[in-house]
């Protein structure tokens, strides 16, 4: 057996092992600390009454439970006024049955390999926690147990209150009434409280009655009680994020022991919250490539380093998730983080709701709640995001939409118009390329020097310069195809909406069912699928409606056909992922008509999933508020 640091051990007989409440990296290191040095006797710092449910609770895992104890004598004979309360209701302290508690981890491994336990701490009606911030635990997988606490000595204070200071002498009898009894000891507790209790038992070694140290248990305090959490507040009684801690126990029962589990389990995180982000929008969605979940990690280190810590916490995450991969991806991130894999929800105990230090018990009081097992303090901070409306207000919104009346939203015209003038441009550009040719320098270098032309003829030592003849014809019809051989099926929305105005084009498309997805009171969703633009306006027949096109096979035959058919001009821009095959340009010749083909890679990918989100309104007087429900994707 490996021998034991002096800085743990207390003597020969006792050991104090150090560990940070709610972190997971400790909870590892505690569990191979125990198992190069298996103790007989192993001692935990909760009180003997939370033996029964906590065993329970641990035998039970991986499915979380809480068990709760009031703080106060269930026998009362005042009360006042004053408890009714809000800041005056009940307190109940509790123990979290987390995977990722170093005390919970070493009592599952005590139970594996059978080692006696001990529950050694004061049964009082009064509670005080004992934290402070510490480094991160992260350190841990490259420091041994003993050095991380070594380092963290400085940044520990001595305990004030007298109810820790009891408790910590509480504690050191009992330590010395079990190594009377076992010749191997070892305590789990606090970092906070480990220099203080190793203290409190070497002073108490030279003391003969140690008995006065003890406190007689309060039988007036009510049993604990075990409860099961609602899945939605497991982030509330787990030290690490739900996600996380399900994939440290999927690692457990794989027997993997990866030094590097945090740092992958914020990368599986991420992965988690792009399928489930992809899922849910569909076509509509942002591509998150590979690149930019890069420059998301980088931000995410960035950040996590300023605030003087090693692994990103959940608000950092969200925060880098957010500026890179916009507000719809960190939200996705949110509810991943949040999902608990082993949750079971069979249970036939009661369930509580838990929030921010509060509890709802099952019979629907709010109650105050302390951990027995603190982690370092937490701050909470705000962030701003819009999530998606409730099931039952979309459905509401639905049944209240008049069918006779709908317009678009002015800021997704604009934007959506000045993407076009851009494919006119860029068409035009592509149109002059075609006449371009090249000549001998002679008197003036035109439109610029030739590189090309010039270092292939190198040899005869003359300079090359470009003609670029001014486009001939005018551009007023655009296409716009946003994915090959659409499916009609997923596209059932074809209309034709008219200008308003002489700075918006005649725009005929197809996108998906807005009625499908409403995102507020008079205000629906959809995708376009491709699209046909006529600037200057022009009153054309609906295009879906007309005749003269049905001899049209596909959707995107008969917006071509159409801008064809409407347009003024020789040539009819056409924006689409590939070039336009042999059937498409003879529909175009059919009309007398040249196709100028814009690749659709030439675009931000981002721009063009933005583009392609059409708000539907029902009713011009819904602009007045549509900003405070319309979101970017």
């Amino acid at each position: 057996m490996p021998k034991v640091s002096g800085v743990l051990q207390v003597d020969e007989r006792l050991n104090l092992l150090p560990v940070v409440h709610g972190s997971a990296d400790s909870a590892t290191q505690a569990r191979h600390w125990l198992l190069e040095h298996p103790p007989k006797c192993l001692a935990i710092p909760l009180p003997p009454s939370f033996f029964g449910p906590v065993m329970e609770g641990v035998l039970e895992l991986p499915n979380p439970s809480i068990v709760m104890q009031p703080v106060e004598p269930k026998y009362r004979t005042e009360y006042t006024a004053e408890e009714t309360d809000d800041e005056e209701r009940q307190t109940q302290t509790y123990v979290p049955i987390d995977p990722c508690q170093p005390v919970i981890a070493a009592l599952r491994l005590a139970i594996e390999e059978h080692w006696r336990i001990e529950f050694i701490d004061e049964e009082s009606a009064e509670y005080i926690p004992f934290t402070s911030n510490l480094p991160d635990p992260y350190a841990l997988k490259h420091l041994p147990l003993e050095k991380f606490a070594t380092a963290c000595l400085p940044w520990l204070t001595p305990p004030a209150n007298r109810e820790v200071i009891r408790r910590l002498e509480h504690q050191s009898a009992r330590l010395h009434e079990l190594r009377k009894k076992y010749s191997q000891v070892t305590m789990i507790t606090s970092l906070q409280e480990w220099p203080w209790l190793r203290d409190r038992i070497k002073t108490d070694q030279a003391r003969k009655n140690r008995d006065d140290l003890l406190t007689e248990p309060d039988d007036s305090l009510s049993a604990p009680e075990r409860f099961a959490v609602d899945p939605r507040t497991l982030i509330f009684l787990f030290g690490e994020l739900p996600f996380i801690t399900a994939y440290y126990e999927h690692q457990r029962r794989k027997l993997d022991d990866n030094a590097q589990l945090t740092i992958d389990g914020v990368k599986h995180l991420l992965l988690s919250a792009r399928s489930s982000y992809l899922q849910d929008f569909g076509k509509r969605a942002r591509r998150i490539t590979p690149l930019l979940m890069t420059q998301c990690l980088k931000y995410m280190r960035n950040l996590t380093l300023m605030e003087n810590r090693l692994t990103p916490d959940l608000y950092t995450m969200v925060v880098a998730a957010q500026q890179i991969m916009g507000d719809q991806f960190a939200i996705h991130l949110v509810n991943t983080a949040k999902e608990y894999g082993y949750y079971d929800d069979s249970s036939p105990m009661s369930v509580v709701k838990l929030g921010v230090d509060q509890a709802q018990l099952p019979d629907g009081d709010v109650v105050n709640t302390v951990n027995r097992l603190p982690g370092p303090p937490v701050v909470w901070r705000s962030l701003q995001l819009r999530k998606s409306p409730e099931k039952l207000d979309q459905q509401k919104w639905a049944m209240q939409w008049n069918p006779y009346q709908q317009c678009s939203w002015p800021p997704e015209d604009e934007l959506i118009e000045s993407f076009r003038t851009r494919v006119f441009e860029r068409a035009k550009s592509i149109m002059g390329a075609d006449l371009a040719r090249t000549e001998k320098f002679s008197t003036s270098i035109l439109d610029g020097i030739d590189i090309r032309e010039t270092l292939r003829h190198w040899y005869d030592g003359d300079i090359y310069v470009k003609v670029l003849p001014p486009s001939v014809g005018t551009l007023d019809a655009c296409v716009m195809l946003f994915e090959n051989h659409p499916d009609p099926r997923q596209y059932p929305w074809r209309t034709t909406w008219y200008a308003e105005h002489e700075e918006e084009s005649t725009l005929a498309f197809f996108a998906t069912n807005f009625g499908a997805e409403m995102i507020g009171p008079g205000i629906a969703l959809a995708t376009y699928g491709g699209a046909m633009f006529l600037y200057p306006p022009v009153k054309i027949p609906d295009i879906w409606r007309d005749r003269s096109l049905d001899f049209t096979d596909t959707l995107e035959d008969r917006l071509i056909a159409a801008a064809c058919k409407y347009g003024r001009g020789r040539h009819v821009a056409l924006l689409s992922p590939t070039a336009p095959g042999a059937n498409l340009r003879r529909l175009a010749k059919r009309y007398g008509k040249k196709l100028v083909h814009v690749p659709l890679s030439q675009f931000n990918d981002a721009m063009i999933q933005q583009l392609r989100m059409v708000h539907v309104l029902n009713g011009k007087e819904v602009r007045s508020y549509a900003s405070h429900f319309i979101r970017k994707a």
